[in-house]
């Protein structure tokens, strides 16, 4: 059985235009320990769709099931990191993780979480920032904060939306090696360590970056409303670099692969919204002709 296993999973929300639908039939399978990237273009559903797995948000139709139990609002034993930090701005670094440990680790004496976030901080490299506010540090140590803090709760599930778009190359490299590293479960144990290899799903725009990353990819496959398409395994060993994928051909032919089904997607939206157009032009020209008819029997009658 699946760790996590999505049936029929449908989202719609409604606006002062009218009900808008996300989501449609979605169904996914992630094997306990395994890292799964949803890929597809901005606007496509993808951040209701993490929510929605996360527990964030609750589905219209379809279930979810972790470990054999039925998904009821955000799991105990799960972590989310956002894209945009989420950081709490008059806590210093340490403080902002201490809370996650605390709010996951309540029993454990403030001395204890003190040193968890610690030694969370100090593996991905911010221990000379432990007290310091996020206005005093970078993008990208706000960002390892973030990570720290998801990682420090020892989650078995990880979720990440989009959690290194807004850096530059450079430093997306370098958290991109860390998350490796960090949710492998091999960096060893401790306060703050895993206790195992992380189940990931990871939402993002970067083929690059899914296939660094991912043991599959999964596009989303654009509405609205959105589903998903067949997922794509990433067979690269690891450990994978940037410059490796660069030149690797098996590399170079998942990303064909995974370019092509998000391109079929993308068509086959536009062509949708195209036969929409023109229905939409044709009752117009015949209500327009309509209208005209009408008129010229009214002036004949005159």
């Amino acid at each position: 059985m699946p760790f996590i296993e999505v049936r029929a999973v449908a989202k719609s929300f409604h606006t002062p235009g009218g009900t808008r639908h996300v989501l449609r039939d979605v169904s996914l399978e992630v094997e306990h320990g395994e890292f799964v990237s949803i890929v597809g273009s901005m606007g496509s559903g993808k951040s209701t769709l993490l929510s929605v797995l996360a527990g964030l948000t609750t589905p219209d139709a379809g279930s979810i099931t972790v470990a054999g139990e039925p998904q009821r609002g955000l799991r105990s034993d799960s972590a989310f990191v956002f894209q945009n930090y989420s950081l709490l701005p008059w806590f210093t670094a340490l403080e902002n993780v201490r809370l996650a440990v605390e709010a996951a680790f309540p029993h454990l004496l403030r001395d204890e979480q003190r040193g968890r976030a610690r030694m969370a901080l100090e593996r991905v490299g911010l221990g000379a920032a432990l007290n310091r506010r996020p206005g005093q540090l970078s993008g990208g140590m706000r960002q390892r904060v973030a990570l720290a803090r998801a990682l420090a709760t020892q989650p078995q599930i990880l979720f990440l939306d989009d959690p290194f778009g807004a850096l530059d190359a450079l430093t997306r490299e370098t958290l991109q090696h860390d998350l490796t590293q960090l949710g492998s479960g091999e960096s060893g144990a401790g306060a703050g360590s895993t206790a195992g290899p992380v189940t990931t799903v990871m939402i993002t725009n970067s083929v690059e970056e899914a296939i660094l990353l991912s043991d599959r990819i999964v596009p989303i496959v654009a509405g609205p409303p959105a589903t998903l398409g067949d997922p794509i395994a990433v067979e690269l060993p690891r450990p994978r670099s940037v410059a490796q994928l660069a030149h690797d051909e098996l590399a170079t032919r998942t990303r064909a692969h995974v370019v092509s089904a998000l391109t079929a997607s993308m068509r086959a939206t536009r062509d949708r919204r195209e036969q929409t157009r023109a229905a939409a032009a044709v009752v117009a020209r015949n209500v327009t002709s309509s209208a005209e008819a009408r008129v010229a029997v009214a002036e004949e009658g005159r």
